[in-house]
Order: C-alpha cells, then sequence, then structure tokens
C-alpha cells in the first residue's frame, strides 16, 4: 500500500511529522492508501512556497495563466477513468456517476475559468469635467482552499480554478476521507509544468492541518466548503484577522411539489434529488413537501421508485447507489432512522443498512428511505443528515409550503415542480435559498453566483462572482488636470 506525498512547491513530498492516517475504501472496507497526517510545520513551508511564487505568478498574463489552467483540464480529462476510479474507491459513489459528471465538471471547472479570466473586465465611471474612476482588481495573494469529501474533486477545482486564474498562489486541502483525486491533481501539474508554488495540496486532519491554513498570518483569504459547524469555527478564528471569508456550508433543502406539476417529470426529479450519490450533496432534496390534492399517488409512486433504486458495488453500472463515504457517516445516519422513529415518522421505503454480497460484504451501505409522518419542526426535518433518507410533508397552498421550506437554518437550495409560470416566479422570490430550480435539479451554469443565506453560508463562488472574491478592488481616480 503506497503512501500518498502532499504537494509543496512543485515536488511530491512526505509529512514533516512521518505520520500517516488510513484511507478506507467505504464499499469493501479494505484499506486504500496512507494519508499524510500534516500539521503546522507543512503548512508554513507550503505558504513560504505560495509567497516566493506568487509575484511572478501574479504577474503573468491572463492568457498564460489561462493556458495552465486549459492544460490542467486537457489532462484530467486524457485520465479520467482513472480519476473516476479513484473517487468511486475513496468515496463509495457509483462509478458510472464520478465517471458522467464529477470528473467532466472538475475538468470543466479549469476550462470554464480558463475563458473567464481572458474576459474579466473592471469597471470605469466617467465623471465629466472632473475625471474618471477606474477600479482595477488584482490577485489578493495566497489562498487557503478546504473542499469536502462529497465531491471531493469537483468542489476542490471549483475553488482551485478561479484562484490562480486571478493571479493567486493557493494552499489546497482536499478532505482526509477522499484524498486519492486531489493526489492525482497533484501528477497532473507536475505533468503540465505549472511553475513549483503556484498550487500546494496538503492532507491532513481539519484540526491540524485546516486551522494551520486558516489561522496563518499570510494566508491572505479562506475559501470553505463543509459543515455549518466547522464554517462557524472558520468565522470565529479569521474575524480578528479580518480575513475575506466564503463558507459554502449545510443545506435541508426542499423539493416542492405543486398539484399542478408534470407528474412524471416531478417524480423522476424528486427521486434523482433526494438519492443522488447516497444522498450526499449539500443540494439534495431531502425535504419533501408535496401539495395534499396529489400527496397521497405522488407518495405512493415515490416510495415504490425508492424501493427500486439498485444498491451495491460502486463499480457495476447498474448500480445507482452505492456506500456511506466512512463507518462514522454510516453510523450517525442510522442514528437518524431511530430519531426518526421515536419521533413518530412512518418508515414507507428503507429504513435500515443493507448487507451487499460479494467483495462489498463488509462496505457501509443503507437502504434509501422514505419517511412519513413527521412534522415539520422535528430534528429529522431541520438537521442536515446528509444520507440517503428523504422525509414527505402535505401542504396546503403556496403560504404554507414557503413556511414549510423556509422553516429551517439553512437556506442553501431549493426545487419548485409547476407548470404555472407565475407561480413559480412568486415561490422562487420569497424561497430564502441562494439556488432555486424550477422543474429541474442540480442543473449549473458556471456562469452564474452560487451559494447560500442563513446558516448554509456566506459569499458566492461560480462565475464572475468567484473571480471577483479572489480579487481585491483598488479605485483609482484620475483628474482631467493631470
Amino acid at each position: 500500500m503506497q503512501p500518498l506525498a502532499n504537494y509543496i512547491n512543485g515536488q511530491l513530498a512526505s509529512p514533516h511529522s512521518q505520520a500517516y492516517l488510513p484511507n478506507q475504501n467505504p464499499a469493501t472496507s479494505e484499506a486504500l492508501a496512507s494519508v499524510p497526517a500534516s500539521d503546522a510545520q507543512d503548512v508554513a513551508q507550503a505558504v513560504e512556497a505560495a509567497k516566493a511564487a506568487f509575484p511572478a505568478w501574479s504577474d503573468t498574463s491572463p492568457e498564460e495563466r489561462a493556458n495552465f489552467l486549459s492544460r490542467i483540464a486537457q489532462a484530467i480529462e486524457s485520465r479520467l477513468e482513472e480519476f473516476a476510479r479513484a473517487e468511486s474507491e475513496d468515496n463509495g459513489k457509483p462509478l458510472q456517476l464520478a465517471r458522467a459528471i464529477d470528473i467532466p465538471r472538475a475538468a470543466k471547472n479549469f476550462r470554464f475559468f480558463a475563458h473567464a479570466i481572458t474576459q474579466f473586465h473592471s469597471e470605469t465611471y466617467d465623471m465629466g469635467q472632473q475625471g474618471f474612476n477606474y477600479t482595477l482588481r488584482r490577485p489578493v495573494g495566497v489562498a487557503g482552499l478546504i473542499s469536502p469529501w462529497n465531491l471531493p474533486l469537483y468542489l476542490l477545482t471549483w475553488k482551485i480554478a478561479p484562484a490562480l486564474a486571478a493571479g493567486n498562489t493557493a494552499i489546497a486541502k482536499p478532505s482526509e476521507v477522499t484524498p486519492q483525486t486531489a493526489y492525482l491533481l497533484s501528477e497532473v501539474c507536475q505533468s503540465v509544468g505549472l511553475p513549483p508554488g503556484v498550487l500546494n495540496i496538503l492532507h491532513g486532519e481539519g484540526p491540524k492541518v485546516g486551522e494551520a491554513i486558516v489561522t496563518h498570518p499570510e494566508v491572505s483569504l479562506i475559501s470553505f466548503t463543509g459543515s455549518t459547524r466547522v464554517g462557524q469555527r472558520i468565522a470565529t478564528l479569521t474575524a480578528p484577522q479580518f480575513k475575506k471569508v466564503s463558507l459554502e456550508m449545510g443545506g435541508k433543502n426542499a423539493t416542492i411539489v405543486f398539484g399542478d406539476a408534470d407528474y412524471d417529470r416531478a417524480l423522476a426529479g424528486t427521486l434523482r434529488a433526494a438519492f443522488t450519490n447516497q444522498g450526499q450533496i449539500c443540494l439534495c432534496g431531502s425535504r419533501i413537501l408535496v401539495e395534499r390534492s396529489i400527496y397521497e399517488r405522488f407518495v405512493a409512486d415515490l416510495a415504490d421508485g425508492v424501493s427500486n433504486l439498485q444498491v451495491g458495488d460502486p463499480l457495476e453500472e447498474r448500480t445507482q447507489v452505492g456506500a456511506i463515504v466512512s463507518e462514522a457517516q454510516w453510523k450517525k445516519d442510522l442514528s437518524y432512522l431511530d430519531l426518526a422513529r421515536e419521533e413518530g415518522g412512518t418508515i414507507l421505503a428503507g429504513g435500515e443498512a443493507l448487507r451487499v454480497s460479494g467483495r462489498c460484504e463488509r462496505g457501509f451501505f443503507i437502504k434509501p428511505t422514505l419517511i412519513a409522518g413527521l412534522a415539520p419542526q422535528c430534528r429529522v426535518n431541520q438537521e442536515e443528515i446528509f444520507g440517503p433518507i428523504a422525509t414527505v410533508i402535505p401542504f396546503e397552498g403556496e403560504a404554507e409550503a414557503l413556511a414549510i421550506a423556509n422553516g429551517t437554518p439553512y437556506g442553501l437550495a431549493a426545487s419548485v415542480w409547476t407548470q404555472s409560470l407565475p407561480k413559480a416566479h412568486r415561490v422562487a422570490a420569497g424561497l430564502e435559498n441562494g439556488i432555486i430550480w424550477v422543474n429541474s435539479w442540480m442543473v449549473r451554469d458556471l456562469r452564474t453566483p452560487f451559494g447560500g443565506m442563513k446558516q448554509s453560508g456566506v459569499g458566492r463562488e461560480g462565475g464572475m462572482e468567484a473571480l471577483r472574491f479572489f480579487t481585491e478592488p483598488k479605485n483609482v481616480y484620475i483628474s482631467l488636470d493631470t
């Protein structure tokens, strides 16, 4: 079992402590690799490399930076199957999902920002006879980028690509639970000749590596995706230093199905939104609100659909739902099934762990679960579970739908299913979410801002908003008397 390595100053390096963490395949419980247990000394080394690389990298033309990003995208695409298999083994997700969505989207992140930086522009304001103002946007410095385990390469590259495109250097920390695609990305950066120190990738646990990145005085900004609890910790740590921070955190998203929806499309879309990637996406619609006029029929059909989802070996093409990412997350998800029963819920489908035969007999699987009969304010409907567990809640009319949908501490995303365009506009305007889909789910246009409200986060990523975040504006006033 070959140990993975950090990527510092263009070189693969073992951790200063020479300590390693285990990396486990959640579908089989087999060991995959040893992960560097990095610490503050590794962070200090990476920061020095990033600082040294910043002047030259920030001085390169947008076209030159775009060229590097395009080459990284091409290299990922050329190794797509290798990346997809690594992500499936790390994460437990179906291989076909990693191959079709996660890895291609990671490559697309680099391609998009390679093009976007060449189109990025600043503002100029004519003040008549007085003069004019223009805004310079300059890279901030060393960026600290921390990403989660659920979409390990996709979300990591979503931060790396705009950070580098804007002229920053970066220190990226992937989740220690899913390190393999980040390690492969290190190899890609070496293969395309990315200048040393421009990107550094450190593996390890959040309290040791993440906090060292967040608190280092030479790290100018932080972009974090993960749990609300960790986001709160980062906000506390960065506040005294007035660092620029973007926090994309949890969600307890609602799927709202009105009686006038296209029934079959809404049924398929709701099923997909709740259980894709084992429900381990912050955008998953785990609270399914259904108008009473179609509630009984829709819920019965949805329960059938949930029961028929193919759970199994992530490497099999027929598998739709794979393994839970870790034993700890698996136990957490199962505890919510017990809680649902305690709170008076009725299990309509699933509701238990699943033993998969063959090579996955020791893996962490749960049957996709649908639960009815829980009040909107109960814990199962208020807390982020992050597993293949969804609830159904009846409602009567737009006002009640909005009250239930908005009635959690989170505000990341929502889906609305209706054939009435006026209703769609009214409900979208009333939802307290940063992302709202109408008659769809998980459709992404990288030109648009991405982020949540309330405890789902602050700041926006995606598109030109990301490039604005990774730059600092400077206003310049020129007098006509100059």
